[in-house]
């Protein structure tokens, strides 16, 4: 796919454009296109930015790091993580005020040969985008992404789902991997789908 869909992109970039939750719960069962390879969203988590939200990059203001999550919404925020993994995030929001949609995890639908290219060592198709750092790797997603128009037609696009989630069909629960905030239920997965990543809960590193 090369161009945005005439009907349903307007829809689409309308959800982005306002508040985080919607628009989290929204992109599940969207499709995200790069390196030769597309992967159906199943599984994301929503960041309100300096909107009382502590596990969010944008809490403290606005860095050089962070400075693409303040808008416009619909673009890519891309972060490096544990010195070895990328992350990518969809913006959500009003220009101005900092939010973000973290990709969780996806199903590889098209370019399986290609994402397996990226990830030798994995043994099954579901496994290849699994996770947001396995969902960057499968993709050929990394820095060079950041700040890219993602429902334009550039290197990465975000398409509408073939059919909506219905909403009997997502589940939600604590975010994974963050200190601060972590039991807000603001991570969204679509119920039973093999493709969405295993919870683990946070635990507090103990005081030395």
């Amino acid at each position: 796919m090369t161009t945005a869909d005439p009907v349903t992109s307007p829809a689409l970039a309308g959800l982005l454009a306002g508040p985080v939750v919607p628009a989290a719960r929204g992109l599940l069962g969207c499709r995200l296109a790069a390196g030769g390879v597309t992967v159906r969203i199943t599984e994301v988590e929503a960041y309100a930015g300096t909107a009382g939200d502590a596990a969010s990059h944008a809490y403290r203001g606005r860095t050089p790091r962070n400075a693409v999550m303040f808008g416009p919404a619909g673009h890519a925020y891309v972060y490096f993580t544990y010195g070895m993994h990328w992350c990518v995030n969809v913006v959500t929001g009003p220009d101005g005020e900092a939010s973000a949609v973290l990709l969780r995890a996806g199903e590889v639908v098209d370019g399986t040969d290609a994402a397996r290219a990226r990830r030798p060592a994995v043994r099954r198709d579901v496994d290849l985008a699994r996770g947001p750092a396995r969902l960057c790797a499968a993709l050929g997603i990394d820095r060079s992404a950041y700040g890219l128009d993602l429902l334009g037609d550039g290197p990465v696009r975000l398409r509408p789902p073939v059919a909506p989630v219905p909403a009997a069909a997502i589940e939600a629960g604590p975010r994974v991997g963050v200190t601060g905030a972590h039991d807000v239920p603001w991570r969204f997965w679509i119920s039973g789908d093999p493709a969405v990543s295993d919870y683990r809960r946070h635990v507090p590193r103990a005081r030395r």
